[in-house]
């Protein structure tokens, strides 16, 4: 079974998730920076001497696709370790199970097609 891992987190925990998936051997990944906001629906801030609301939180997305359970465990764990600073935002984390997957230039596909080749 091949799962899909979806990470949201801080900006400034970049190079700190990155620096812990590359640690434990994860082959690939994709990584977005995105907008969003959860349950604390954004935050406020001084514009020019006035408060205002901002709804949207700058986040960084990172996309893993995993072989196993195993290594979905392996991968959250170490998103969360270094992702945590115990504030809210810190981001969330989602896995899905992948039904198919192709390497397009090779035609492989399941496992073959997530797998580090030459």
């Amino acid at each position: 079974m091949m799962i899909k891992v979806e990470a949201y987190v801080r900006e400034d925990k970049f190079e700190d998730v990155k620096a812990a998936l590359n640690a434990i051997g994860v082959n690939g990944l994709t990584v977005s920076q995105v907008m969003g906001c959860g349950i604390q629906r954004g935050y406020k801030e001084i514009v020019r001497g006035m408060q205002v609301d901002m709804q949207m939180q700058p986040k960084i997305k990172f996309e893993i696709v995993v072989s196993s359970e195993e290594w979905e465990v392996k991968t959250i764990e170490a998103i969360e370790k270094a992702a945590y600073t115990g504030e809210p935002g810190d981001g969330k984390i989602f896995t899905y199970e992948i039904r198919h997957a192709q390497k397009i230039r090779t035609k492989e596909t399941g496992y073959d097609a997530i797998q580090a080749t030459e």
